[in-house]
């Protein structure tokens, strides 16, 4: 009888020790869900702010190409042609001081890529350079097959044809290339245009030149 009642209190014993490591290991294992989500939360938070930290470089990349595009038009532009040599002189001193001033912003957002997205860069950067390279030979031409690049990159309606081969090769692009494959576009056909313009209104002036001098002939 003593034998099975010390049994029974060995038994019982052991059985509230079992209970409380149980319990003491689920209250650990509470504790570490705990600070596992505080933490998922914490970098989910993060990520919001890097991806917003990234997004106001790129921004400012972006500003930066603006700004030396503009400062370039207008040094470039016919008024500048048409003001005195003096006056000249002193825009360009200024134009070149801000030029200097916004190439003292170095913006860079890398771009995470793999080997495939690499090379599909390459291959559209490549494409691009080879009709800037003969923009001289034939502006027209140029432009039409720049368009024809851009409408390739845009989710508009294009104007006019699109080259499939390019768009191939910008899909195979990651997401930032992408957009800046497009801006890149964007600012050639922007260039064009301008020349065009000052071509055209060149073409214009000579005219007039030349009819002129013809009516003080007649």
């Amino acid at each position: 009888m003593a034998q099975a009642k010390i049994s029974a209190k060995a038994s019982e014993g052991a059985q509230q020790q079992s209970g409380g490591q149980l319990h003491g290991r689920f209250y650990r294992s509470t504790s570490m869900a705990d600070r596992s989500s505080r933490l998922l939360e914490n970098l989910d938070q993060l990520e919001l702010r890097v991806e917003a930290f990234r997004d106001a470089a790129s921004a400012m990349e972006q500003e930066k190409e603006i700004l030396l595009e503009m400062i370039h038009n207008i040094q470039n532009s016919q008024d500048m042609r048409h003001i005195s040599e003096g006056e000249r002189e002193e825009l360009n001193l200024t134009a070149n001081r801000l030029m200097g001033r916004t190439l003292t912003v170095e913006v860079s957002v890398e771009t995470i890529r793999n080997a495939q997205q690499q090379e599909s860069l390459l291959h559209a950067t490549k494409m691009i350079d080879e009709i800037v390279n003969k923009l001289l030979d034939d502006l027209e031409d140029a432009k039409i097959r720049l368009m024809s690049l851009y409408g390739a990159c845009t989710s508009d309606v294009p104007a006019g044809p699109i080259d499939q081969k390019f768009q191939s090769v910008v899909i195979g692009c990651a997401i930032e290339d992408q957009k800046k494959i497009k801006r890149r576009l964007e600012t050639l056909l922007r260039n064009l245009e301008n020349s065009e313009k000052s071509i055209t209104l060149l073409e214009h002036q000579k005219s007039s030149v030349r009819q002129s001098c013809n009516s003080k002939q007649d």
